[in-house]
């Protein structure tokens, strides 16, 4: 009987060597929490930088809060992770039709519109969750200069998109083309609706994306 409990031990203790470390969820009570690093080596800090438009949107009609802005405010407070907003200086049009229109002439002219602000010491933060609307199948070009603006070499970068029925479009390819220094996981697409009225399946989808 001992012989075999000192079997089971020994079994038990190679099995847990062998397991993979997995990311763990911490409490989010302030901007300061981090979640456990994927390597299980330190904890992170967190940064939730996203773009979003309000105004007149594509089947939620005219909204005070972008569909996005919805999904990177529960991801900031489950993980604990400080909320950026990536802004341009000049806004675009309030009605949907002109918005679009305008979107694809940036992409056209690979446009890096001028940002309203920067994020101080970037150096602090080892993941960035990267949150945006799908236009024309990629990110906005303000995604683009945000991005260029920046070292993000060796960071993680954990992308989530709303759409309307795009899911991530091009930027599972677009974005470790931009990113060629960072880890660019695998992203999280919600529909803009669900974002804007669904709060619970909000919730459940981004808790389930984050403890991957």
């Amino acid at each position: 009987m001992k012989k075999l409990g000192i079997c089971l031990l020994i079994a038990c203790l190679a099995g847990a060597c062998n397991a993979k470390p997995q990311e763990s969820v911490a409490p989010a009570v302030s901007a300061e929490n981090t979640v456990s690093h994927p390597t299980g080596n330190k904890t992170p800090h967190i940064l939730v930088a996203y773009f979003s438009r309000a105004d007149e949107n594509y089947s939620v009609g005219n909204i005070r809060t972008g569909n996005t802005q919805k999904v990177a405010e529960e991801i900031a407070r489950q993980t604990g992770g400080t909320l950026f907003h990536i802004q341009p200086v000049k806004s675009y049009p309030a009605a949907y039709k002109p918005c679009t229109e305008v979107a694809k002439q940036e992409q056209d002219a690979q446009a890096r519109p001028t940002l309203t602000q920067k994020v101080p010491d970037m150096d602090q933060y080892d993941v960035i969750y990267l949150g945006y609307p799908i236009w024309w199948g990629d990110v906005p070009m303000a995604v683009y200069t945000f991005l260029e603006s920046y070292d993000f070499s060796n960071k993680i970068i954990r992308p989530f998109a709303t759409h309307e029925g795009s899911g991530l479009g091009r930027t599972p390819t677009t974005l470790p083309k931009a990113l060629p220094h960072s880890k660019v996981s695998p992203g999280l697409a919600l529909y803009g609706h669900v974002a804007q009225n669904e709060p619970d399946r909000v919730r459940t989808a981004v808790s389930q994306w984050i403890a991957q």
